[in-house]
Protein backbone atom coordinates (compact mmCIF):
# COMPACT_ATOMS: atom_id res chain seq x y z
CA UNK A 1 0.00 0.00 0.00
CA UNK A 2 1.26 3.25 -0.84
CA UNK A 3 2.21 5.85 2.34
CA UNK A 4 -0.63 7.49 4.05
CA UNK A 5 0.16 11.24 4.84
CA UNK A 6 -2.91 12.29 6.70
CA UNK A 7 -5.68 10.33 8.71
CA UNK A 8 -9.08 10.17 10.37
CA UNK A 9 -10.69 8.11 12.56
CA UNK A 10 -14.40 8.57 13.57
CA UNK A 11 -13.63 12.46 12.99
CA UNK A 12 -10.47 12.75 14.22
CA UNK A 13 -7.69 13.79 12.24
CA UNK A 14 -3.93 12.59 13.36
CA UNK A 15 -0.60 11.32 11.70
CA UNK A 16 -1.29 8.23 10.08
CA UNK A 17 0.91 6.65 13.33
CA UNK A 18 -1.12 7.80 15.84
CA UNK A 19 -4.58 6.56 14.36
CA UNK A 20 -5.51 3.34 15.94
CA UNK A 21 -8.84 1.12 15.82
CA UNK A 22 -9.48 -1.74 18.52
CA UNK A 23 -7.75 -5.04 18.28
CA UNK A 24 -11.24 -6.63 18.50
CA UNK A 25 -13.19 -4.42 15.02
CA UNK A 26 -14.33 -7.51 13.15
CA UNK A 27 -13.01 -5.62 10.46
CA UNK A 28 -9.39 -6.16 11.37
CA UNK A 29 -10.28 -9.80 12.98
CA UNK A 30 -12.48 -11.19 9.77
CA UNK A 31 -11.48 -8.47 7.02
CA UNK A 32 -15.45 -7.56 7.38
CA UNK A 33 -16.17 -4.18 5.79
CA UNK A 34 -15.78 -1.39 2.75
CA UNK A 35 -14.25 0.53 0.73
CA UNK A 36 -13.18 3.05 -1.41
CA UNK A 37 -10.14 4.64 -3.39
CA UNK A 38 -10.49 8.10 -4.83
CA UNK A 39 -7.87 10.21 -6.83
CA UNK A 40 -7.62 13.32 -5.68
CA UNK A 41 -6.32 16.38 -8.28
CA UNK A 42 -5.33 18.92 -5.63
CA UNK A 43 -7.51 19.17 -3.23
CA UNK A 44 -10.70 17.81 -5.57
CA UNK A 45 -11.67 13.95 -4.90
CA UNK A 46 -12.94 12.87 -8.78
CA UNK A 47 -16.46 11.09 -9.18
CA UNK A 48 -16.67 11.66 -4.69
CA UNK A 49 -20.54 11.04 -5.01
CA UNK A 50 -20.36 8.28 -7.08
CA UNK A 51 -17.78 6.63 -5.18
CA UNK A 52 -20.10 7.35 -1.53
CA UNK A 53 -22.69 5.67 -3.87
CA UNK A 54 -21.06 2.57 -4.48
CA UNK A 55 -19.86 2.43 -0.84
CA UNK A 56 -23.48 2.38 0.75
CA UNK A 57 -24.43 -0.17 -2.56
CA UNK A 58 -21.37 -2.46 -1.36
CA UNK A 59 -22.20 -1.74 2.57
CA UNK A 60 -25.98 -2.65 1.99
CA UNK A 61 -25.23 -5.88 0.08
CA UNK A 62 -23.57 -7.54 3.39
CA UNK A 63 -25.88 -5.66 5.89
CA UNK A 64 -23.44 -2.63 6.98
CA UNK A 65 -24.65 0.70 8.01
CA UNK A 66 -22.74 3.54 7.26
CA UNK A 67 -23.43 7.21 8.54
CA UNK A 68 -22.68 8.83 4.86
CA UNK A 69 -23.50 12.29 6.44
CA UNK A 70 -20.56 12.06 8.95
CA UNK A 71 -18.33 10.42 6.14
CA UNK A 72 -19.21 13.54 3.85
CA UNK A 73 -18.39 15.79 6.97
CA UNK A 74 -14.96 13.87 7.79
CA UNK A 75 -13.93 13.65 4.15
CA UNK A 76 -14.57 17.45 4.18
CA UNK A 77 -12.37 18.10 7.01
CA UNK A 78 -9.22 16.22 6.26
CA UNK A 79 -9.45 17.73 2.61
CA UNK A 80 -9.40 21.17 4.37
CA UNK A 81 -5.76 21.36 4.50
CA UNK A 82 -4.91 18.81 1.46
CA UNK A 83 -0.80 17.67 1.53
CA UNK A 84 1.53 20.04 -0.46
CA UNK A 85 2.67 18.42 -3.54
CA UNK A 86 0.76 16.61 -6.33
CA UNK A 87 -2.02 14.44 -7.10
CA UNK A 88 -2.74 12.23 -3.96
CA UNK A 89 -5.29 9.74 -3.11
CA UNK A 90 -8.19 8.97 -0.50
CA UNK A 91 -9.05 5.57 0.80
CA UNK A 92 -12.42 5.43 3.00
CA UNK A 93 -12.83 2.33 5.15
CA UNK A 94 -16.09 1.37 6.87
CA UNK A 95 -15.80 -1.68 9.36
CA UNK A 96 -17.76 -3.75 10.82
CA UNK A 97 -16.99 -2.86 14.51
CA UNK A 98 -18.33 1.06 13.44
CA UNK A 99 -14.98 2.66 12.63
CA UNK A 100 -15.17 5.48 9.63
CA UNK A 101 -11.07 5.45 8.65
CA UNK A 102 -9.89 8.40 5.88
CA UNK A 103 -6.38 8.02 4.91
CA UNK A 104 -5.02 10.71 2.48
CA UNK A 105 -1.88 8.34 0.51
CA UNK A 106 0.39 8.76 -1.46
CA UNK A 107 -0.50 7.69 -5.16
CA UNK A 108 1.04 3.96 -5.92
CA UNK A 109 3.87 4.15 -8.63
CA UNK A 110 2.79 2.41 -11.78
CA UNK A 111 4.90 1.51 -14.92
CA UNK A 112 4.25 3.40 -18.49
CA UNK A 113 2.88 -0.21 -19.42
CA UNK A 114 2.32 -3.61 -17.21
CA UNK A 115 2.53 -7.31 -18.58
CA UNK A 116 -0.38 -9.67 -17.15
CA UNK A 117 -0.95 -13.30 -16.91
CA UNK A 118 -4.58 -14.88 -16.58
CA UNK A 119 -5.16 -16.57 -13.42
CA UNK A 120 -8.18 -18.78 -12.67
CA UNK A 121 -10.64 -17.50 -10.15
CA UNK A 122 -14.51 -18.71 -8.93
CA UNK A 123 -15.76 -15.65 -7.58
CA UNK A 124 -18.35 -15.48 -4.63
CA UNK A 125 -21.84 -14.31 -5.81
CA UNK A 126 -22.42 -13.78 -2.87
CA UNK A 127 -20.17 -10.86 -3.19
CA UNK A 128 -20.35 -10.07 -6.72
CA UNK A 129 -20.26 -6.08 -7.06
CA UNK A 130 -19.05 -5.75 -3.49
CA UNK A 131 -16.26 -3.68 -2.72
CA UNK A 132 -14.99 -5.50 0.13
CA UNK A 133 -11.62 -5.27 2.46
CA UNK A 134 -11.62 -9.11 2.16
CA UNK A 135 -8.45 -8.02 -0.24
CA UNK A 136 -6.09 -11.20 0.45
CA UNK A 137 -7.34 -13.15 -2.82
CA UNK A 138 -6.69 -9.73 -5.12
CA UNK A 139 -3.19 -9.94 -3.70
CA UNK A 140 -2.13 -12.95 -3.81
CA UNK A 141 -3.26 -12.75 -7.95
CA UNK A 142 -0.88 -10.17 -8.39
CA UNK A 143 1.87 -12.30 -6.53
CA UNK A 144 0.81 -15.20 -8.68
CA UNK A 145 1.40 -13.45 -11.47
CA UNK A 146 4.59 -12.14 -10.45
CA UNK A 147 5.80 -15.53 -9.98
CA UNK A 148 4.60 -15.87 -13.59
CA UNK A 149 6.82 -13.20 -14.47
CA UNK A 150 4.07 -10.81 -15.33
CA UNK A 151 3.14 -7.08 -13.21
CA UNK A 152 -0.39 -7.95 -12.72
CA UNK A 153 -3.06 -10.69 -12.92
CA UNK A 154 -6.64 -10.79 -14.64
CA UNK A 155 -9.15 -12.94 -13.89
CA UNK A 156 -10.89 -15.97 -15.75
CA UNK A 157 -13.34 -17.65 -14.00
CA UNK A 158 -14.11 -21.51 -14.21
CA UNK A 159 -15.28 -21.24 -18.06
CA UNK A 160 -12.27 -19.30 -19.41
CA UNK A 161 -14.33 -16.03 -19.31
CA UNK A 162 -12.68 -12.34 -18.95
CA UNK A 163 -13.66 -11.18 -15.73
CA UNK A 164 -10.92 -7.90 -14.43
CA UNK A 165 -7.83 -7.28 -12.80
CA UNK A 166 -7.34 -7.37 -8.95
CA UNK A 167 -7.21 -3.53 -8.46
CA UNK A 168 -8.72 -2.42 -11.83
CA UNK A 169 -10.82 -3.07 -15.56
CA UNK A 170 -9.37 -4.80 -18.50
CA UNK A 171 -10.13 -3.47 -21.86
CA UNK A 172 -8.72 -3.98 -25.49
CA UNK A 173 -9.07 -3.69 -29.35
CA UNK A 174 -10.32 -7.25 -30.91
CA UNK A 175 -9.12 -7.81 -34.45
CA UNK A 176 -12.47 -6.08 -35.32
CA UNK A 177 -11.12 -2.60 -34.42
CA UNK A 178 -13.69 -2.08 -31.83
CA UNK A 179 -12.97 -1.71 -28.15
CA UNK A 180 -14.54 -4.59 -25.69
CA UNK A 181 -14.56 -5.08 -21.85
CA UNK A 182 -16.22 -7.49 -19.59
CA UNK A 183 -20.00 -6.79 -18.47
CA UNK A 184 -21.47 -5.94 -15.38
CA UNK A 185 -23.31 -9.41 -15.55
CA UNK A 186 -19.83 -11.46 -15.03
CA UNK A 187 -19.96 -10.38 -12.00
CA UNK A 188 -17.25 -7.66 -12.34
CA UNK A 189 -17.12 -4.58 -9.80
CA UNK A 190 -18.80 -1.82 -11.00
CA UNK A 191 -15.84 0.80 -11.59
CA UNK A 192 -15.85 4.34 -11.28
CA UNK A 193 -13.69 5.08 -14.13
CA UNK A 194 -14.71 2.16 -16.29
CA UNK A 195 -18.07 3.95 -16.57
CA UNK A 196 -15.85 7.03 -17.36
CA UNK A 197 -14.47 5.03 -20.31
CA UNK A 198 -17.26 3.72 -21.17
CA UNK A 199 -19.27 7.12 -21.66
CA UNK A 200 -16.38 8.38 -23.54
CA UNK A 201 -15.55 5.99 -26.07
CA UNK A 202 -17.38 3.44 -27.90
CA UNK A 203 -17.29 -0.09 -26.08
CA UNK A 204 -18.98 -3.62 -26.25
CA UNK A 205 -19.23 -5.66 -23.17
CA UNK A 206 -20.29 -8.72 -22.90
CA UNK A 207 -18.93 -12.45 -22.03
CA UNK A 208 -15.86 -12.85 -23.42
CA UNK A 209 -13.43 -15.75 -23.61
CA UNK A 210 -9.80 -15.56 -22.34
CA UNK A 211 -8.77 -16.36 -26.59
CA UNK A 212 -10.11 -12.68 -27.22
CA UNK A 213 -7.76 -10.90 -24.77
CA UNK A 214 -4.88 -12.96 -25.94
CA UNK A 215 -5.31 -12.54 -29.63
CA UNK A 216 -6.36 -8.92 -28.77
CA UNK A 217 -4.05 -6.05 -31.12
CA UNK A 218 -4.07 -3.92 -27.87
CA UNK A 219 -5.40 -3.97 -24.47
CA UNK A 220 -5.69 -1.68 -21.15
CA UNK A 221 -6.53 -1.59 -17.48
CA UNK A 222 -8.29 1.72 -15.95
CA UNK A 223 -8.80 2.16 -12.30
CA UNK A 224 -8.85 5.30 -10.35
CA UNK A 225 -5.24 5.55 -9.47
CA UNK A 226 -3.37 3.82 -12.67
CA UNK A 227 -6.03 6.06 -15.14
CA UNK A 228 -4.92 4.13 -18.25
CA UNK A 229 -2.17 1.53 -18.32
CA UNK A 230 -1.41 -0.11 -21.55
CA UNK A 231 -0.86 -3.94 -21.41
CA UNK A 232 1.98 -4.61 -23.14
CA UNK A 233 1.98 -8.65 -23.32
CA UNK A 234 -0.74 -11.34 -21.94
CA UNK A 235 0.74 -14.61 -20.88
CA UNK A 236 4.01 -13.93 -22.08
CA UNK A 237 3.32 -13.26 -25.50
CA UNK A 238 3.68 -8.96 -26.93
CA UNK A 239 0.55 -7.70 -28.13
CA UNK A 240 0.82 -6.10 -31.76
CA UNK A 241 0.17 -2.52 -29.99
CA UNK A 242 1.69 -2.93 -26.59
CA UNK A 243 1.31 0.94 -26.51
CA UNK A 244 -2.48 0.41 -25.56
CA UNK A 245 -3.28 1.95 -29.33
CA UNK A 246 -5.07 4.39 -30.12
CA UNK A 247 -8.29 2.64 -28.49
CA UNK A 248 -5.86 3.71 -24.56
CA UNK A 249 -5.27 7.02 -25.97
CA UNK A 250 -9.20 7.93 -26.83
CA UNK A 251 -9.69 6.33 -23.22
CA UNK A 252 -6.92 8.95 -21.80
CA UNK A 253 -8.77 11.98 -23.37
CA UNK A 254 -12.00 11.09 -22.47
CA UNK A 255 -10.48 10.33 -18.65
CA UNK A 256 -8.83 13.74 -18.84
CA UNK A 257 -12.11 15.46 -20.22
CA UNK A 258 -13.95 14.00 -17.28
CA UNK A 259 -11.60 15.53 -14.78
CA UNK A 260 -11.17 18.47 -16.44
CA UNK A 261 -15.30 19.29 -16.46
CA UNK A 262 -16.02 18.32 -12.81
CA UNK A 263 -13.01 20.10 -11.34
CA UNK A 264 -14.09 22.96 -13.82
CA UNK A 265 -18.03 22.92 -12.32
CA UNK A 266 -16.34 22.84 -8.95
CA UNK A 267 -14.66 25.89 -8.78
CA UNK A 268 -17.90 27.43 -10.79
CA UNK A 269 -16.21 27.89 -13.82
Amino acid sequence: MAKALRASIDGRISAPEEATIGVLDDGLLRGDGVFEAIKLYGPHPFRLTAHLDRLERSAASIHLSVDRSALEAEIDALLESPPAGGDTMLRILATRGGRRILLVEELPEWPASASIALVRLSPSEILAGVKSISYAANMHATRLAAGRGADEAVYVDRDDIVLEAPTSSVFWTGTDGELHTPSLATGILDSITRDVVIAGVPCREGAYPAADLRGAQAAFLASTTREIQPISSVDGEALAEPDGGEQARRAEAALSEAVADERGAANGQ
